[in-house]
């Protein structure tokens, strides 16, 4: 009997306990619960503030940053094309390309690669005539030139050679697309990526608010240096027998690392001048000019410093091996 009787208030202090803890966990659920709940409600209101400050940051940028010339242009009115055809170009060019030709066999493309490079030999021309005529020649500034807001025919004749560099620039997105289907994988590099891939978002960037002004003798001067570049592709596509004119290949690489010092030094100086030039944009073509300078300088020292250097050891070397043959 006494055994039964402890068993007994053992169970009822075991069910008390256990009772006590489930209020306690009950408890406890509880107040994870509406932690939880105010953790979302608080999360909430705050991405809704950040997303409706992002909102109104935007339309800001849109609308009052912009051009009046240019905001409405073809491709121009917002970011969606163009982002569009970067990520269609990244994906062909790093994907679906490669891999549809696969096992098939390289494309020739002679006659287009002539026709494609004379064409941009032509519009190279044009962007460097008119942005010489619309300012640089003349009425513009080396050392400030701030942006005009004003709808005058000089302003509107750099927006159109502006406009018209951004869509050569989307034309030149055809490059890579050479290069994938005549299977020269080498050729795509991550500068040949990077390069082709950025130019059109900073054509795009400066027609929507920058369309002239002191930023476009980089348009100028990549017009000039593209003028010769595609010169070459032009007489290097039409066949192995003019390799032998096409010596200064090297060149075209020296060319374009002093167009981006150039671009540099020219840009750097709004930070120091007080030019009423915006200073966020100019920030970003001065670090987009020392990518460049840092991505062409590496590659002209892997293949022309460091390659001939590896040319010279190793002819050295057949000759000493056949002078000790000798």
């Amino acid at each position: 009997m006494l055994i039964e009787a402890y068993l007994l208030c053992y169970k009822q202090i075991k069910f008390v306990r256990n009772a006590t803890m489930a209020r306690v966990a009950e408890k406890r659920i509880i107040s994870t619960i509406f932690v939880s709940l105010h953790l979302i409600q608080t999360f909430s209101c705050y991405y809704s503030r950040t997303m409706s400050g992002i909102m109104e940051l935007y339309k800001d940028i849109m609308e009052n940053k912009s051009h009046p010339i240019t905001k409405d242009w073809f491709l121009i009115s917002g970011p969606g094309p163009v982002t569009m055809i970067i990520v269609s170009y990244l994906y062909f060019s790093l994907s679906a390309g490669p891999r549809y030709m696969k096992d098939k066999k390289p494309y020739e493309l002679r006659i287009p690669m002539i026709v494609y490079n004379f064409i941009q030999v032509l519009f190279s021309i044009y962007i460097f005539y008119e942005g010489l005529m619309a300012g640089w020649l003349y009425d513009y500034n080396y050392y400030c030139q701030p942006v005009d807001y004003t709808d005058n025919p000089l302003s509107r004749r750099m927006a159109n050679a502006v406009h018209f560099y951004f869509t050569c620039k989307l034309i030149e997105l055809l490059d890579t697309v050479f290069f994938v289907l005549r299977k020269k994988n080498r050729q795509i590099s991550s500068l040949h990526v990077y390069h082709h891939a950025l130019m059109p978002i900073c054509g795009w960037i400066g027609c929507r608010f920058l369309p002239n002004g002191h930023g476009t003798l980089l348009g100028v001067i990549n017009a000039f240096i593209h003028i010769i570049m595609y010169m070459y592709y032009m007489l290097a596509s039409i066949g192995p027998h003019m390799n032998k004119y096409l010596w200064w290949k090297k060149y075209l690489t020296s060319l374009q690392l002093i167009q981006f010092c150039i671009i540099f030094v020219h840009t750097f100086q709004i930070f120091f001048n007080g030019c009423n030039y915006p200073v966020f944009l100019t920030f970003l073509l001065n670090f987009n000019s020392l990518v460049f300078i840092y991505l062409f300088g590496s590659f002209y020292i892997e293949n022309y410093i460091k390659n001939k250097e590896q040319k010279k050891n190793k002819t050295e070397k057949i000759t000493k091996t056949a002078n000790k043959m000798e």
